[in-house]
C-alpha cells in the first residue's frame, strides 16, 4: 500500500451496523463514503468540513450512490462545539490528513472527546513526511508521538498504532 487507503485503514476500526461516525475534515469524502457503505441504513455518517463546495460535491456523490445515511456538516472542527453534534452521541471519529493543518489541535481533540460516547474510538491518520509536492511542507509535519501526547492529555488512551500507508502514520484511541 503506497498511500493511505480508506478501505484498508478502516479495517482498524471495528465498525458495527448502526454506528454513528464523524469524518472530520472530510474533504472529497473518501472515508465518509466508505463508512456510509459499512454502517448500514440504520447508521449515520457526518461528513464535517469548512469548505462548502467540497461538501456540496460529496452530498451529490452520496445521493448518486443512494447513500441516504451520509449527512454533510459545514463546521469548524477547530472549535469546541463547532460541529454542533450532540454530546456523547457518536461511536467513532475519523481524523485523516487534518492534524497537520489544524490551527487549534487541542480544540479539535476536545471536540472529538465531546461528541464521542464513553469508549468511543478515534482513528487518526496523518502525513509522516512531505512527498513529491503532496501533503504538508516539512515544517508542517505533525508527528505521531505528538498526536499521542495530545490525545492522551485530552481524555483518550492509545489502543494501537498501525501502518496507514508509505507516507502516513495511523493511531487508534479510545475515549475514557
Amino acid at each position: 500500500m503506497a498511500f493511505a487507503d480508506p478501505k484498508e485503514n478502516l479495517i482498524n476500526l471495528d465498525i458495527k451496523d448502526g454506528w454513528k461516525v464523524a469524518d472530520f475534515g472530510t474533504g472529497s469524502g473518501h472515508y465518509a463514503l466508505e463508512l456510509a457503505r459499512r454502517v448500514g441504513e440504520s447508521g449515520r455518517i457526518y461528513a464535517v468540513d469548512v469548505q462548502k463546495d467540497l461538501l456540496t460535491r460529496l452530498k451529490n456523490k452520496a445521493r448518486d450512490e443512494h447513500l441516504s445515511n451520509l449527512e454533510v456538516v459545514w463546521a469548524d472542527i477547530d472549535e469546541v462545539g463547532g460541529t454542533k453534534l450532540a454530546d456523547s452521541s457518536l461511536d467513532a471519529v475519523i481524523i485523516s490528513n487534518v492534524l497537520f493543518q489544524s490551527e487549534n489541535k487541542a480544540n479539535l481533540t476536545k471536540e472529538s472527546a465531546r461528541i464521542l460516547r464513553s469508549g468511543g474510538e478515534v482513528m487518526v491518520i496523518d502525513w509522516a513526511d512531505s512527498y513529491g509536492g503532496l501533503g504538508p511542507q516539512p515544517n508542517q509535519i505533525f508527528k505521531a508521538s505528538d498526536a499521542e501526547s495530545l490525545f492522551v492529555k485530552n481524555s483518550f488512551v492509545l489502543i494501537k498504532s498501525f501502518d496507514a500507508g508509505e507516507h502516513h502514520w495511523g493511531l487508534m484511541f479510545k475515549k475514557l
